[in-house]
């Protein structure tokens, strides 16, 4: 098949996250396979208009905000003919492609907006977006959708598509799993991590509350904050650092390579999580697949990612407190934490692109 891929972002955006990893690994193996590829996204300073990379081809238009009307744009002039299958992925929002496309078209949609509007985009665009989300999700209702975990396909029902209608994929990760979480070497000292942009809808502020009531029951604990901060929010965050009581005891890297990235994983005790939600929590299963289990916020994504009291915690209050008590629970059991870590590192071996790969291309060709 000819394959065109509407979808906001590439992997080489500075804003990209773990959906951008999915599409192009999916895309690799569609390549492989075949079929041939092209992304239509939008661009980023500094980027080239066109670009091929693993076999498939990136066609960068537009903007953050312009790239819809850019995508139409640039569909009608020069791909009207060209694809046989058109996928548009929602990424906050959709490209509306079924109504001006004329060839098959599917919705991949990793998660819903609906909160993060609030946390991500400024007033009065948030409320608007907020407000208008059901509306163009209703009418997009009658077409078929891939997504990545139970949580979605929920909210999706809510807005009106059909069950038989949504279909989920395994998620995959880049790292493989360790193949023996019992050589793991952890930090001398119990540390926690948090591994992800430092923006507001992560609400990292949060994990650095918990941490702070943590330090009552276990003076000795560390926290390691790895991660790009992000506008304001990640100004105020490191000043937050730099006034805590416990600022010692906390080490904020930035951004990391996938080295160091492997090393946090498999040495730090315990990754917090706390977004306001997610597609599917993938830097959970990354941390399960170095041997480590994750505490995270009962939020669409992240339940999807832990099996609580099996592979991880999920706090039954989204509060600091419940993260402190659930990370005290953690790693004052040491029976506990061992079966936690077990049970994480076996299902991570489970989520890979090839178990993805397979389900999406029967998917794609129903």
């Amino acid at each position: 098949m000819k394959i065109l891929w509407f979808t906001w972002k590439d992997r080489k955006n500075p804003a990209s996250g773990g959906a951008e990893i999915v599409n192009e690994e999916l895309a690799k193996r569609l390549v492989a396979d075949g079929h041939e590829v092209v992304f239509l996204v939008g661009g980023f300073e500094g980027s080239v208009p066109k670009e091929n990379k693993d076999g498939f081809k990136i066609i960068r238009v537009g903007g953050k905000w312009s790239v819809y009307l850019e995508a139409y744009t640039y569909y009608k002039k020069n791909l009207s003919n060209w694809p046989d299958l058109v996928i548009d992925e929602v990424n906050t929002v959709p490209f509306f492609s079924k109504l001006y496309v004329k060839q098959k078209n599917i919705l991949f949609i990793h998660q819903l907006c609906r909160e993060i509007w609030f946390y991500q985009i400024f007033f009065p665009l948030n409320l608007i977006g907020y407000i208008l989300e059901p509306v163009y999700l209703w009418l997009l209702n009658d077409k078929k959708v891939i997504t990545v975990s139970e949580s979605t396909k929920k909210n999706l029902i809510k807005y009106g598509f059909k069950k038989e209608n949504i279909s989920i994929i395994s998620e995959g990760i880049e790292l493989m799993p360790v193949e023996d979480f019992e050589t793991i070497s952890k930090f001398e000292k119990p540390t926690i991590l948090s591994l992800g942009t430092i923006r507001s809808m992560k609400r990292t502020g949060q994990i650095l509350k918990a941490f702070e009531i943590l330090k009552k029951d276990i003076p000795e604990a560390r926290l390691i904050i790895a991660g790009r901060k992000e506008g304001v929010y990640g100004d105020r965050f490191v000043n937050d650092v730099e006034k805590s009581m416990y600022k010692s005891s906390i080490k904020c890297i930035g951004s990391v390579s996938m080295e160091e990235k492997i090393e946090l994983f498999q040495k730090s005790h315990v990754l917090v999580v706390t977004s306001v939600k997610e597609g599917w929590g993938l830097v959970v299963t990354e941390a399960n697949s170095q041997g480590t289990p994750s505490v995270v916020y009962d939020v669409d994504g992240l339940r999807d990612a832990v099996r609580n009291g099996e592979t991880g915690l999920v706090c039954s209050k989204n509060t600091p407190e419940d993260i402190a008590k659930k990370m005290v629970q953690i790693l004052h059991d040491k029976e506990e934490y061992k079966t936690l870590q077990k049970n994480a590192w076996e299902w991570s071996k489970q989520i890979n692109f090839e178990n993805s790969y397979k389900q999406f291309i029967v998917k794609i060709n129903e």
